[in-house]
């Protein structure tokens, strides 16, 4: 169970606002912050890809501003997380450079993870990213989001972007140090140290949310468990509050597991097959046919005609000789898809564009029925 972190491939970890932020000063607390990227390096040197969702531009943005303690309005949370986004990624950004680490901001709403384009757009920045080994640093925004369409403390927003970008772990950093059967100052109390399924008695346990300066609570992280064990992505809730946390999560240190039953790939691919419905088709050769049994994308020069109307990220079959044996979301349209039949990788970027991509439909988005 301990290994578990430390075997994973790609990380999402999730830091709220009462680990991040001083409650009394308003301000970074840099010490613990540098504690945790010490753990991030150690993360990426071991060949883990990190994905940060960080909170905290609030509780910044307030103080700056000289706002008042307690609930703030709608309009003055945003008029704060204009001010703190600005001082949360400078903070983030200088950090991870001590540790020889680029950092990327990335500002998402609602929309971004559930329409289609905007989530394969996401995507491919993200990709793109970890590629060139930055670590992302992604937060609602904030100034642009309303209140019905608030994550909760980036909780379901981490878990969102662990399903987009299929990583093996989640781990959510709170003021707990796992999940209770009642509140944790009750007699009664029984810690969980393991779910593998969330049953409305796990559902049950949730409490309110009583950070001081967050907005999440064990409600809104059993939420993001159902996300990401649908996604098969591991999720973990430990305590943030020591310096270090991800290695102690390694080390073994007390924290709630919440085990997915398959696999991120397995689970996306299980998605594809049995949860969309293709609204084009793509005729393949023999070689094609042969090559994605073998786990290789779909490439133009293997691809006989197209057939349908689909825009990028749809779902499309996959023939040869008159049968469906694959399905896939498809990287191109259907009209520049029709352009590049047949074509090689040279040829496609000169005719749409050095930074297209050479691949109608990558492995990843595939599956072999």
């Amino acid at each position: 169970m301990t290994s578990r972190l430390a075997k994973a491939k790609r990380v999402v970890v999730k830091v709220g606002s009462a680990l991040l932020v001083d409650q009394k000063s308003g301000t970074i607390k840099a010490a613990w912050l540098a504690s945790l990227v010490t753990d991030i390096a150690k993360l990426k040197q071991a060949g883990a890809d990190v994905i940060l969702v960080s909170s905290g531009a609030i509780a910044l943005g307030r103080r700056t501003l000289g706002l008042p303690a307690g609930k703030l309005k709608l309009d003055q949370s945003q008029a704060a997380a204009a001010v703190g986004q600005i001082a949360l990624a400078q903070a983030w950004a200088e950090v991870l450079k001590t540790r020889g680490i680029v950092a990327a901001q990335i500002l998402v709403t609602l929309q971004d993870t559930e329409e289609r384009r905007r989530y394969l757009n996401a995507r491919a920045t993200l990709s793109t990213l970890l590629a060139q080994g930055a670590v992302p640093v992604i937060n609602e925004n904030d100034t642009v989001a309303t209140s019905e369409i608030r994550y909760g403390d980036n909780d379901r927003l981490a878990a969102r972007v662990a399903s987009m970008m299929s990583a093996d772990v989640l781990v959510l950093l709170s003021d707990i140090d796992g999940l209770y059967s009642a509140p944790p100052n009750q007699k009664d109390a029984k810690f969980i140290a393991e779910v593998k399924d969330i049953t409305p008695e796990i559902e049950a346990m949730a409490g309110k949310p009583v950070s001081g300066v967050g907005s999440g609570g064990m409600i809104t992280k059993i939420e993001a468990g159902k996300i990401a064990l649908s996604a098969g992505c591991n999720m973990v809730i430990a305590s943030g509050h020591e310096l270090h946390p991800l290695k102690r999560i390694i080390n073994g240190e007390r924290c709630t597991w919440f085990v997915a039953q398959s696999n991120a790939l397995q689970s996306r691919k299980r998605w594809i097959a049995g949860t969309l419905t293709p609204t084009g088709k793509l005729v393949v050769d023999d070689g094609a046919k042969s090559a994605l049994g073998k786990g290789k994308s779909l490439l133009p020069a293997g691809v006989k005609s197209v057939e349908g109307s689909f825009a990028r990220g749809d779902t499309v079959s996959i023939m040869a000789s008159g049968q469906e044996f694959a399905r896939g979301l498809i990287a191109f349209d259907a009209e520049d898809a029709r352009k590049i039949v047949g074509l090689k990788s040279a040829e496609v970027q000169k005719l749409l564009g050095a930074d297209c991509g050479d691949e109608l439909i990558h492995r990843d988005d595939l599956v072999m029925l």
